[in-house]
């Protein structure tokens, strides 16, 4: 079988480099399917500490953002203004998400306290 393709399976299988783009998409695609899956694979009564959970995540988000912003201070200056304002709207979004995303979870919480 292996006569009848070619020597294309040859080539894919190692011969050449992998594009980079090619694997970050491919690596984008699992983690959207595995969050599918574990996001819905989770019973209700344990959504409320998996949204607090990803919350928190989010604020890796705030690091690389910061970062952004301050890459003027790394000596290039090319694109700096660029990736300043790139930075600071990524820095403002994740703060949002972050703090709306605590309020929303700690509304969640108060609905599972008992009434007095």
């Amino acid at each position: 079988m292996f006569f009848l393709l070619g020597s294309e399976p040859a080539l894919a299988a190692g011969g050449d480099e992998i594009d980079p783009f090619v694997f970050r998409l491919a690596i984008f695609v699992l983690a959207i399917f595995v969050g599918y899956y574990v996001v819905w694979s989770v019973t209700p009564a344990l959504h409320t500490p998996l949204m607090s959970v990803t919350n928190a995540i989010s604020s890796v988000i705030v690091v690389g953002a910061l970062l952004a912003v301050g890459v003027s201070l790394s000596g290039n200056a090319e694109g700096a203004l660029w990736a300043r304002i790139l930075g600071f709207a990524a820095l403002v979004m994740a703060a949002v998400n972050i703090f709306g995303g605590f309020l929303v979870t700690q509304r969640m919480l108060a609905m599972y306290k008992k009434k007095k």
